[in-house]
């Protein structure tokens, strides 16, 4: 396979505040954290609710994202504005992430909960500590190779 020059993530002409985004990571890697702590599938499963509005609704916030707007607010950073596209491709991964740690605590499953929850927090720890968007990378290299015309 042929590796690209440079990533191609999806695009729009709508606009998030990436320090919005980066508090946001932060706070999925405290919750997910929560869950490691307390083994409650009430955590991973808060999160799914959340991916899903980020990813698959219009609501301005997700409950998550709220507490990062504020959060920004109160620190005082000035708004820098990204590509929105991006962040809902990567809310999409994180919903099939925060699924199946939810189903693997339910259905006493804890291996597949630790993985696919550690593979979400290892996702949210690079956006939210080195600007780093793992979604730019599964889109350039397992997404669209498969949809683009041969």
């Amino acid at each position: 396979m042929k590796l690209f020059t440079q990533l191609i993530c999806p695009v729009s002409p709508e606009r998030v505040d990436e320090n919005r985004v980066r508090a946001t990571a932060m706070l999925v890697v405290f919750t997910m954290g929560a869950y490691f702590v307390t083994g409650s599938a009430l955590f991973p499963a808060l999160m799914v609710v959340d991916f899903f509005i980020r990813a698959f609704t219009r609501l301005k916030y997700s409950p998550l994202s709220f507490v990062a707007h504020h959060f920004v607010q109160v620190i005082g950073t000035q708004a820098v504005l990204i590509d929105k596209a991006p962040k809902v491709f990567a809310a999409r991964i994180g919903f099939i992430l925060t699924s199946i740690t939810t189903l693997g605590a339910l259905l006493h499953f804890p291996l597949l909960a630790y993985i696919s929850g550690s593979v979400l927090v290892l996702f949210a720890f690079l956006e939210c500590g080195l600007n780093f968007c793992m979604g730019c990378w599964l889109y350039t290299y397992v997404v669209y190779p498969l949809v683009r015309e041969k």
